[in-house]
């Protein structure tokens, strides 16, 4: 949904209220019972001023009644939520307006807004559960098995922006190429507006000189340096790099970039974290050898290991061989998944359910049978011919699988106005 805010000048501090009263409501509550709004409104003098609130806020569809319930009572929209979070924002001077949205993405909207001095700024509102892809469908069973049919994805979503919120908190103090976050409220993240561009938009004509073997070199290192300080990315792609506008026209061989969307990011620890690691290894060499034509040249005489790459002695990272210690426990003061903890909360098990769900999503699109193994050989006798003889894509005309395709259609209906969608019974849209 796209955000739209014309009337929340016209909101008074009794509909606010009413508006909180319905969201903590909705913690206990899939349907909040008209009286325990009530009760939860503190300001209001009345029931019946209680309940004339409640009208006009379902009319401007911030709350929504549902039908066929077995008693009174209303559910918090999307919107509802966004004006609340908006709300908090403005009171902060976070933020003194918002612009155009312009970047839609499967479980999120982003915005660019500015600060009462002028400064630029980006605001993602996270929305989970918005939209189903085939993989999702596909996998039904598993989420009614996990109870995520009856997920409030509202709830998630405040859970989703406070985990990125952390992640890149730390990640930005430890020095890591990721957006400097700023604050975070409910289901709004507000973040550093990158100068920049989607890696998937780079053509080979952008590079010049050694830039490009520079690019793929310090990819690769991010994804070696993230894992020494216990965290894999697990969605480490062309759509989650920004590539930095280059200021200095001069400097050719610098191009820097930024690491975005961190919330399914995964411990070292965790069982599964080979697979991950390899994964975003993986991508990385899929996009360059298939978009940019690139694979890094071989000689067995280059003995440098501080990266990887053409002029080193290994192409790409081995989790095995490349992850032997940790120099940080960025994992353990994110509590990341499959960081080992005694207790976890029922509310971390609902979101890892999530998350899970989204890894397990993602891992079919960008894997593939023949894609080459990792080997005890480390590489060694790896040459040039055999590099490029061993093509993992799955497609001759491009590594776009068909669930690719279905997600950016998705996203461009959205983009455009969710026109040519179609509304599951979970409200998420689908496409036939």
């Amino acid at each position: 949904m796209k955000l739209e805010t014309s009337h929340m000048r016209y909101l008074t501090a009794e509909d606010f209220n009413v508006l909180e009263g319905t969201e903590r409501g909705s913690a206990n509550h899939e349907i909040v019972p008209t009286p325990l709004i009530y009760k939860l409104s503190t300001m209001m003098k009345s029931q019946g001023g209680t309940n004339r609130t409640i009208s006009d806020l379902a009319k401007l569809n911030l709350i929504t009644k549902v039908r066929n319930a077995k008693y009174d009572g209303y559910k918090l929209t999307y919107k509802g939520m966004d004006y609340l979070a908006l709300r908090t924002l403005l009171a902060n001077d976070i933020i003194y307006s918002i612009g155009a949205i312009f970047g839609v993405g499967k479980e999120s909207d982003i915005y660019k807004v500015s600060t009462i001095t002028g400064e630029t700024r980006v605001m993602k509102l996270h929305r989970l559960g918005r939209t189903s892809f085939q993989t999702v469908k596909n996998n039904r069973d598993y989420l009614k098995k996990n109870d995520l049919m009856g997920t409030n994805w509202m709830y998630l979503s405040k859970i989703a922006a406070g985990k990125e919120y952390e992640f890149l908190s730390i990640l930005y103090e430890n020095g890591f190429n990721v957006p400097q976050p700023f604050f975070v409220t409910r289901h709004a993240l507000v973040m550093e507006l990158i100068d920049g561009f989607p890696m998937r938009n780079l053509r080979r004509h952008n590079f010049k000189n050694r830039s490009l073997d520079k690019l793929y070199t310090d990819l690769m290192n991010f994804i070696v340096k993230l894992a020494k300080n216990g965290l894999i990315h697990c969605d480490y792609n062309e759509f989650n790099i920004m590539i930095k506008n280059n200021v200095d026209k001069d400097d050719i061989d610098e191009l820097g970039f930024i690491v975005i969307d961190f919330p399914q990011a995964i411990s070292i620890d965790h069982k599964d974290a080979e697979y991950y690691f390899k994964r975003d290894v993986d991508c990385i060499k899929r996009f360059f050898k298939k978009k940019l034509k690139y694979v890094p040249n071989r000689d067995e005489s280059w003995l440098d290991e501080s990266g990887f790459g053409e002029g080193y002695k290994y192409p790409y990272p081995i989790f095995h061989r490349d992850i032997k210690e940790r120099v940080n426990d960025l994992d353990a003061q994110l509590n990341a998944s499959g960081f080992n903890k005694k207790h976890p909360s029922e509310v971390n098990k609902e979101m890892e359910g999530y998350l899970i769900n989204l890894r397990g999503e993602k891992a079919e699109i960008y894997t593939s049978d023949d894609e080459e193994d990792y080997s005890d050989s480390d590489y060694e006798q790896h040459t040039d011919d055999s590099e490029e003889s061993s093509d993992y894509y799955s497609s001759d005309d491009g590594y776009e699988s068909e669930s690719d395709d279905e997600n950016e259609r998705i996203i461009e209906a959205l983009s455009s106005g969710v026109e040519g969608l179609k509304m599951d019974k979970m409200g998420n849209y689908i496409l036939e």
